[in-house]
């Protein structure tokens, strides 16, 4: 029997993907929670085989969560499931730790198969999604670069970026000016823009 958390956020999705997994005769859904933080303790205390989790989560994000579980529990392995099938999630994810990455209108006898594919070690990740990757390439960003891009996302101005981020203004302004033309964009927002369509941030 493989063992799966399942972490999703919306209750009448998190329902559903509970009651299709039921069905089948090989998979138990061990622990079912609404966000990441959740699903690291979750994992940690029902060590299930496969730990199933969307992307976009509140208190901690999928991806975050991902490197947290694979960290404190080597022996269970991640699926990511998104809405969002961004190159940029799947790049973070799978270096993150995750062993697949499929996006929430696989059919269900395909989940169920990936579920079963990533217990066995294998890597599963959705086609299109592999292939819209490799064609935009890797994260152009830093770390730094998207911290700053994070932080200016609700129009804050330089000065409060810098004590928010305990940063001095100059180096604020670098950071942005280097996220601004790596992105393309003519001007910060639109840098959080296309940071967030690719799925950098």
């Amino acid at each position: 029997m493989i063992r799966v958390l399942l972490a999703e956020d919306q209750n009448l999705v998190r329902g559903a993907l509970v009651a299709l997994l039921a069905l089948e005769d090989d998979i138990t859904v061990v622990a079912d929670v609404a966000d990441g933080r959740a699903a690291v303790a979750a994992a940690v205390e029902h060590a299930p085989d496969v730990a199933l989790l969307d992307v976009e989560m509140p208190v901690l994000d999928g991806i975050a969560a991902t490197a947290a579980i694979r960290t404190r529990m080597p022996g269970t392995r991640v699926l990511i499931l998104t809405t969002f099938g961004r190159p940029g999630y799947l790049r973070r994810a799978m270096d993150a730790g995750a062993s697949g990455f499929v996006v929430k209108d696989i059919e269900p006898d395909r989940l169920a198969d990936a579920v079963r594919r990533v217990r066995a070690g294998r890597t599963v990740v959705d086609p299109a999604l592999a292939v819209a990757s490799l064609e935009r390439g890797l994260d152009p960003l830093s770390e730094r670069e998207r911290e700053v891009l994070r932080a200016a996302a609700d129009g804050a101005t330089v000065a409060t970026l810098a004590v928010r981020l305990r940063l001095s203004e100059g180096t604020v302004r670098n950071h942005l000016s280097s996220a601004i033309g790596k992105t393309g964009a003519r001007t910060r927002a639109e840098a959080v823009w296309k940071a967030r369509g690719n799925g950098w941030l």
